[in-house]
């Protein structure tokens, strides 16, 4: 599988000790991943990652940092977005991860099956920088683009956004 922003550590290169790999996403390959993920730019995105391996697999601990501009889910303006996640994932061998499915405690590690013979850290760092992101970017201007199309607010379609109509019929003066 070929990717965007492909950065392979190879199985073989990759020891018992931390090893620190930064990588950096050139203009090309961040034109390409802000296609991929429907972004209208990616200016930056790095990683800073250490590589080991452990009786599991391979550990890969470190951060993302982006910056990315998204577009308003409402306007269409353009919505600018800074990254800085932490990123703690271990690499198992194909099968190794089992197909049960369990629940994450906060002190769990993701764990990801092993593809063509690495750990691709390029793909960890976009599928980080994209998880990071607000699925539905508002702009300021989105609330009142919402009111002018007729969209009530969510405490308006609420349970008692009805009664509170209501309420201001009763409190009118009667002619």
């Amino acid at each position: 599988m070929t990717t965007e922003f492909s950065r392979l550590e190879r199985l073989d290169t990759i020891g018992g000790e931390d090893r620190t790999v930064t990588i950096t996403a050139d203009a090309n390959e961040r034109a390409a991943l802000a296609h991929r993920f429907d972004l209208v730019g990616v200016e930056r995105l790095e990683g800073a990652f250490a590589v080991r391996r452990d009786p599991a697999g391979v550990l890969v601990r470190g951060t993302v940092r982006a910056a990315v501009v998204q577009a308003c889910s409402v306007t269409g303006d353009p919505m600018p977005a800074t990254i800085d996640e932490p990123v703690l994932l271990r690499f198992v061998a194909p099968g190794a991860g089992g197909d049960d499915e369990i629940e994450l405690g906060s002190d769990s590690i993701d764990t990801v099956e092993l593809e063509g013979g690495g750990v691709d850290l390029g793909e960890v760092a976009a599928e980080t920088m994209a998880l990071a992101l607000d699925p539905f970017p508002r702009s300021p201007r989105a609330e009142a683009v919402l009111r002018e199309a007729g969209v009530l607010s969510e405490e308006e379609a609420g349970p008692f956004g009805a009664l509170a109509g209501l309420k201001a019929k009763l409190a009118a003066p009667k002619d």
